[in-house]
């Protein structure tokens, strides 16, 4: 008796280890991502930034590199800034801090009936927070830039910063522009299913792993990028309205899978879904660059301190409470 499995069980053995090793957008479209935002930078950003293509589109996919079973904690801690559930969220002014968004979501609990532990921070997730966190991160690694040059030190340090910053930022606006990430009908439709879509766990990857990385010479997109970044007036909250728009998009997507669009080389609306979204997302990271390097010349947006006459000229915050 012949011991080997068959060819067909060998490739559907393969095509599981790649959906459940696999991550979001997969390499492929979280680097195109990161290249666009990049090239469509506009000259008053700094040169060090825009010759960073490579380096930027090669961060784009870290912080999935950091969800594997042998870093644990690390896999664990990081998994939920990924996503955000906006049904579970429905209803609620999100707050712009992550622990008010912790407290919003336990007086929220207090008050459901049923299975509130779904409205546990790492079962909604916590998208946004992640990103604006990193945002700030970029803004401070561009003030100590502009220091840098003031003070005629060697700015490369700060260009390290603000090159690992703004390729890390990518990520999560990445994963945002993927309309499965702001949803609970993120790798299968959960609930009532009048219109039979379909229930698969395998449906995320199906479509932003397997079907971009088919496909990806067809999927190019940075012209529809438009050419000049929009500066943003409240970063939080124009993400906020980034994540609402990806979400009205759902139901888009399981139709479009429900007509074969992400099987083989999928429909001309398929693709041009795919495009437009990969489009969406760099130019949304474009315009978060871009407002991080303008802000960062505007300085802290705290209290100043009064420094006695002879004080040294260090920026470091007076910290509120040490320990």
């Amino acid at each position: 008796m012949k011991t080997s499995l068959p060819r067909a069980v060998i490739c559907l053995l393969v095509l599981a280890f790649f959906v459940t090793s696999a991550w979001p957008w997969g390499n492929e479209g979280h680097s195109a991502i990161n290249r666009v935002a990049a090239e469509k930078l506009p000259p008053d950003v700094p040169a060090f930034l825009r010759n960073a293509s490579a380096q930027l589109a090669y961060l784009a996919p870290e912080p999935d590199r950091w969800r594997e079973t042998s870093e644990l904690a690390l896999k664990r801690s990081q998994e939920p800034d990924h996503f955000i559930d906006l049904e579970m969220v429905d209803g609620m002014e999100l707050p712009p801090d992550r622990y008010s968004f912790y407290r919003e979501l336990a007086a929220k609990r207090a008050q459901t009936p049923g299975e509130p532990e779904n409205l546990l921070p790492e079962r909604v997730g916590l998208q946004p927070y992640i990103t604006i966190e990193v945002y700030e991160r970029l803004v401070v690694a561009f003030r100590e830039y502009r220091r840098a040059l003031l003070d005629h030190r060697n700015p490369d340090f700060a260009e390290a910063n603000a090159i690992f910053y703004a390729g890390w930022l990518g990520h999560y606006v990445g994963d945002g522009s993927n309309p499965m990430h702001t949803t609970i009908h993120h790798n299968g439709w959960v609930g009532p299913n009048p219109k039979r879509y379909t229930t698969a766990n395998t449906v995320h990857w199906k479509m932003e792993g397997i079907f971009v990385a088919a496909n990806f010479k067809q999927l190019q997109f940075a012209d529809l990028v438009p050419a000049q970044p929009r500066l943003l007036t409240d970063p939080f909250q124009d993400y906020l309205h980034y994540l609402r728009d990806s979400h009205q998009l759902v139901e888009t997507a399981y139709q479009l899978e429900k007509e074969g669009g992400f099987d083989g080389e999928g429909t001309a609306a398929s693709r041009g879904f795919i495009r437009h979204r990969l489009a969406a997302g760099a130019e949304m990271l474009r315009n978060l660059w871009y407002t991080a390097w303008v802000q960062s010349g505007q300085g802290p947006n705290t209290s100043a301190v009064s420094k006695p006459a002879g004080a040294s000229n260090s920026t470091t915050p007076t910290p509120s409470r040490i320990r």
